[in-house]
């Protein structure tokens, strides 16, 4: 089984890759590609793959813009943040839909579809579920939280996102840090976290840091192609995003 893997967090990818060689041993793991544009010069120069796993949030846009601009024939897997219950009701014999973080029991049922759809010659993609799919994640702006519920011992306190300065992570934990430099622990992964914030607001400029772009207090030049941030309230370590990421962090800050 050839699969292409769109993926543009090192990580997610590492584990996909380990779920998947955990189902199929023989699986053969063909690429592993973070960018739109990697992934359209990818498919013009290679055989096209017997599956893609797709994130649907790669590092310069979002991966609608590929199909948008190849015609694909195999079957897509995506993985996504958003709302199980709204992406149920999308679910095609031709494309599955995988909930991150991904679970080993959902990407085997995903791979079990896959094989079923393999033996019908006649599977493919099918285009205007890719355009449906994707005016239904434009129209997610909607939804987009707007608040965040703390609980303080017996109490719950309400954070506006729009006076939330950055997340992180740290020991496993999550927390928010609001423009007050008041701290608080959240019940949710930076994976998770990032899925549910307006990205025309918040951007996650490496494994541990989601920023509001207001927190932003300066940008500096630094080695390799990377960019160090000077964040507001100040933080303990120094913030650098990567030479791959930085690109599409000067894209969404000319927004």
């Amino acid at each position: 089984m050839n699969v292409l893997i769109l993926e543009d967090e090192t990580l997610a990818a590492e584990r996909l890759k380990d779920l998947l060689i955990q189902i199929e041993p023989e699986t053969n793991i063909v690429g592993t590609i973070k960018s739109v544009e990697a992934s359209l010069l990818w498919l013009d120069q290679n055989p096209e793959p017997e599956l893609i796993i797709s994130d649907i949030q790669l590092l310069d846009s979002v991966a609608f813009d590929i199909f948008q601009q190849r015609k694909v024939n195999c079957p897509i897997i995506f993985t996504t943040a958003y709302d199980q219950y709204a992406i149920q009701a999308f679910e095609v014999n031709s494309i599955d839909y995988l909930l991150k973080p991904i679970q080993k029991d959902k990407l085997k049922t995903a791979i079990e579809k896959f094989k079923l759809l393999k033996s019908n010659p006649g599977s493919n993609v099918d285009d205007s579920q890719l355009t449906q799919l994707m005016e239904f994640i434009i129209n997610q702006k909607q939804q987009y939280k707007s608040r965040f519920m703390i609980k303080l011992g017996q109490k719950i306190k309400a954070i506006p996102a729009k006076k939330i300065a950055y997340f992180y992570s740290h020991d496993k934990l999550t927390y928010i840090i609001t423009d007050g430099n008041e701290k608080f622990p959240i019940d949710l992964s930076l994976e998770e976290v990032d899925g549910l914030l307006d990205p025309n607001s918040f951007f996650r400029i490496n494994r541990k840091f989601i920023v509001r772009i207001e927190a932003i207090k300066e940008i500096h030049p630094y080695f390799k192609g990377r960019l160090k941030l000077e964040l507001m309230p100040d933080t303990k370590e120094g913030i650098v995003i990567s030479s791959e990421k930085t690109p599409a962090f000067k894209a969404w800050l000319d927004k």
